[in-house]
């Protein structure tokens, strides 16, 4: 396990959640070759099972936000959590776990030091509303365009290249970098011209438009420093099975996610 307690402080931390993606198909991107970059960072070359906390964006990222990101599957009584908010009678906290008295993890950081930054993607942290608000509302500094939302064809280009602007901007000041990936979500049938409706076929073709996006992320990143990765879908969907369709159901194409963590130590020239 690594140790989150010993990376707070000399660390980035960036949490990407790839937005509705399914572990199946984020299996399948690595069998049929059809994203290379996420193979060549992921420990091992795969993706992780595990599972949500949450069946939907808002409700997983509140979770996420307070330390309870997907658990391992099968959960182990010593599993024990990256990240916690005090709380009395935890019992997934450890001597490895870093921990603040915030209400967030986000703020929690803030407090020692970090600079908070959201990039949104889909509604939740489109900043519109009272709603869409809420999320980004937890960070030093939240960015959204339509263009980097669910209808951009673009958007995953657009939210790496403001992540890199940042990341520059503010060195060397250590930075809690979150970007949720909404190129995955529907309608991601964008990313396959021949197709209409949304199904696995076009989110793998959606993933495959991300990963070809990632390298200079991860560039930026191995330039600036040792960074602290957490990459995970914040919930599947369904494309029809078991007559379900969506998100925000007890089905396991939902509560089912790939999920990594890795330190991504800095590059030296």
């Amino acid at each position: 396990m690594i140790k989150a307690n010993q990376c707070i402080g000399t660390h980035h931390l960036v949490i990407l959640t790839f937005d509705t993606l399914r572990y199946d198909v984020a299996v399948q991107g690595i069998e049929q070759s059809r994203t290379p970059f996420l193979q060549s960072v992921l420990p091992n070359g795969q993706w992780e099972k595990r599972h949500t906390p949450a069946t939907f964006t808002y409700a997983a990222h509140h979770a996420f936000f307070s330390g309870y990101l997907p658990t391992p599957i099968p959960k182990s009584a010593h599993y024990r959590r990256l990240f916690a908010c005090d709380f009395a009678g935890s019992t997934t906290s450890g001597e490895d776990t870093w921990c603040t008295d915030q209400a967030t993890i986000i703020q929690g950081l803030q407090a020692v030091g970090y600079h908070t930054l959201c990039i949104g993607g889909v509604g939740f942290f489109n900043q519109q509303n009272a709603l869409g608000c809420v999320l980004p509302d937890l960070f030093m500094e939240s960015h959204w365009s339509p263009e980097m939302g669910v209808t951009g064809a673009h958007s995953t280009q657009l939210q790496v290249e403001l992540a890199i602007q940042r990341l520059q901007a503010l060195a060397p000041q250590p930075l809690m970098l979150f970007i949720n990936i909404s190129a995955i979500h529907q309608p991601n049938c964008i990313f396959s011209p021949e197709a209409s409706q949304d199904s696995t076929s076009t989110q793998l073709d959606a993933l495959a438009y991300v990963d070809s996006q990632l390298p200079e992320l991860f560039h930026a990143l191995q330039s600036s420093g040792d960074s602290l990765c957490i990459l995970s879908s914040d919930h599947g969907t369904t494309y029809g099975e078991d007559d379900t369709w969506g998100h925000g159901t007890a089905h396991p194409n939902v509560w089912e996610v790939p999920y990594s963590e890795f330190i991504l130590e800095r590059h030296h020239d």
